[in-house]
């Protein structure tokens, strides 16, 4: 008798499951291109650096600077997103930072002082702050169970796809005059696509619920299901909020029990995910590259686009394994594969190779990214968008993506000085140390989320 009732339920939930059409994928893609954002401007710095000294006259101080003030911006702006989505909706927000990006992509273009190609990276760092944090959310929300570790994933997909393609257009404007300025204001265009897409969007039928908008809610749940049976979708929907609607949800409330566990997750993987040194890579892989023993500036970035197409394949590849290999298992390997390659990268410098034994850190420095990009890259915004609960979700995933901004800024800061200090083959190691430590991590409190349902999760954690 229990065997026929599994299988009857069972064949209720495929019954059930939302038909992947044309919409529910324009939905993903669109959404995705707050990703896009993130990624291009994260990549297009790499090549910016090593041609903008020549008209402002940067040390390797002002060069930290000009990256970290970006990064700095954007932990603000990630600061404010969570609460501003959760007032006004994930959907308007994302307008606005689309709106902001492609302003502040021109204006640092255009710049001829330096206060200005400052206030213009100021804008596009806050508006990548906001779009980093609220694209996993509006996705995860808008996304079924089965489903979500690929479609949450695409936001990483197009972070590594926009960083892609900045190193392209960093390679074929490195010979041109002012190729710097147009690096930077192409930027824009991701921008104003993202702000055409939002504007034929719908809202999260998770927050219109929640403001008690439910015909909005059932109306945009039936689109993105493509049938007109949601009903037991949207009971789940309404009896998660009616539990977090008998208790107020104040700031205090992250410092309860329930939340504790989840938001030291959280802030865990976000710190990792920056102090392990992936976007030292990111940033500064063409001044890595040179440093290596290759020469030319048009050599260095030629090589670092080599680690971007790594980056875009291999988290191709996570999106097809997150969902069946799991989310702790895919973090475990990328972080294993993660330190070996680090050990291999400072032992290279250490031991001062050069000659065609240069190439050997360019290797390593693929396979780092490659075993990023299966793990710690897609996992720690696909896990902020599931372990949080509703009442919560956009304050907690703010706090995580504040830590994440704010240890990107540090480590980014301080890199070109750490060099000078330490030297390479000391400040890689100690990469890897780190690398140790978010392996102890992880062993010790990351759960295990694929298959579940945002509310299965919230209950078990």
């Amino acid at each position: 008798m229990s065997s026929q009732e599994d299988i009857r339920r069972m064949s209720m939930t495929e019954a059930n499951q939302p038909k992947k059409d044309w919409r529910f994928i324009l939905i993903a893609i669109v959404a995705g291109l707050g990703g896009l954002l993130f990624g291009y401007d994260t990549g297009v710095v790499a090549g910016v650096l090593l041609f903008v000294n020549q008209v402002f006259h940067f040390d390797a101080s002002m060069k930290g600077l000009f990256v970290a003030i970006a990064l700095a911006a954007a932990a603000v702006g990630a600061a404010f997103a969570g609460a501003l989505a959760d007032a006004f909706g994930r959907r308007a927000v994302l307008i606005v930072a689309a709106v902001l990006f492609s302003a502040g992509a021109i204006l640092s273009s255009v710049a001829g002082t330096i206060p200005i190609l400052f206030l213009g990276r100021v804008m596009v760092g806050a508006a990548i702050g906001v779009s980093s944090m609220i694209t996993p959310l509006y996705l995860s929300e808008i996304t079924a169970a089965h489903w979500r570790g690929a479609i949450v994933t695409i936001n990483q997909f197009y972070i590594t796809v926009g960083i892609f393609v900045s190193y392209l257009v960093d390679y074929m404007l490195s010979g041109t005059p002012d190729g710097w300025r147009w690096m930077l204001g192409l930027g824009s265009v991701p921008g104003l696509i993202l702000l055409g897409g939002m504007m034929v969007l719908p809202e999260s039928p998770r927050w219109l619920a929640g403001r008690n908008f439910i015909e909005k809610a059932t109306a945009g749940l039936r689109f993105l299901r493509g049938r007109q049976d949601v009903s037991e979708e949207l009971g789940d929907l309404h009896r998660d909020i009616v539990e977090d609607s008998r208790r107020a949800a104040p700031w205090s409330l992250l410092l309860t029990r329930k939340v504790r566990k989840p938001l030291i997750i959280g802030v865990g993987l976000a710190v990792f995910q920056q102090i392990t040194g992936i976007n030292v890579v990111i940033y500064f892989a063409p001044t890595i590259f040179r440093d290596a023993g290759l020469s030319s500036a048009s050599g260095s970035i030629l090589a670092t686009v080599g680690i971007g197409a790594v980056n875009v394949i291999m988290t191709g590849v996570a999106m097809r394994l997150l969902d069946t290999a799991g989310r702790r298992k895919m973090l475990l390997l990328g972080l294993y594969g993660m330190l070996i390659s680090l050990v291999f990268i400072g032992t290279g410098f250490l031991i001062q190779l050069h000659g065609p034994l240069t190439y050997i850190i360019v290797g390593m420095v693929a396979i780092f990214v490659a075993f990023f990009a299966i793990g710690l890259g897609p996992i720690f915004w696909l896990m902020i968008s599931e372990i949080f609960p509703l009442a919560i979700r956009g304050r907690a995933m703010s706090i995580a993506t504040v830590a994440n901004w704010v240890s990107n800024m540090v480590i980014s800061g301080i890199f070109l000085d750490l060099l000078l200090i330490i030297g390479r083959g000391p400040t890689f190691m100690f990469y890897a140390a780190m690398t140790v430590l978010a392996i102890l991590f992880t062993l010790w409190i990351v759960p295990e989320t694929k298959g579940k349902t945002l509310e299965q999760i919230e209950d078990s954690l």
